[in-house]
């Protein structure tokens, strides 16, 4: 009887740590699921800004691709998951950035979400620490619905929003090479 104990304890303990990956100082789950809808982790990187970890970020699909095109033009339930490593990210920080993000996702012509981005931006609007997680998730047929920690933030209706918004981390012009790298598995 012991040794089946200890053979169950040992599967579920390979089990829990195989459901993950460590990407620097964050670990992300390989699964997902958001909406009913069940998501793979195509691939993770880490944003560093003078060789200091600040952020990973790992892209969830229905199905892996390492073609960018492809994952900003796709209509379907898709996620990315953003894990603050360190203390240098702020609120104030983040929210530039993201602005900035989108101004080289739409190369400069933001009009059309204006609205949409100071909504978004409204969603980030209490502090930012180590170790917030945050999942940017965009649901078919509805939109994007921001989480931090597990908490839902809001919605913000639109695949032309989505294709902003995910294009700040896999566009031409990405926030950082090596999430974009790792993102799409090719890292």
């Amino acid at each position: 009887m012991k040794k089946i104990t200890l053979l169950f304890i040992a599967l579920i303990s390979l089990t829990t740590t195989t459901a993950q990956i460590r990407v620097g100082k964050a670990i992300l789950p390989y699964e997902e699921s958001f909406e009913g809808v069940d998501l793979k982790l195509n691939g993770a990187g880490m944003r560093k800004v003078l060789w200091i970890d600040m952020y990973a970020g790992g892209l969830y699909l229905q199905k892996k691709s390492k073609d960018p095109r492809v994952i900003l033009d796709a209509d379907e339930t898709m996620a990315m998951k953003l894990n603050i490593v360190s203390g240098f990210v702020t609120q104030k920080k983040f929210i530039k950035a993201a602005k900035e993000g989108f101004e080289k996702a739409t190369f400069g012509n933001t009009k059309p979400l204006d609205g949409r981005i100071s909504k978004f931006i409204k969603f980030f609007s209490e502090p930012i620490v180590k170790n917030d997680i945050f999942d940017l998730v965009y649901v078919k047929d509805v939109g994007v619905k921001a989480f931090k920690n597990g908490k839902e933030l809001g919605l913000i209706k639109g695949r032309d929003f989505k294709y902003a918004l995910f294009k700040i981390w896999l566009g031409e012009e990405p926030a950082s090479e090596g999430i974009k790298n790792g993102m799409l598995g090719i890292q």
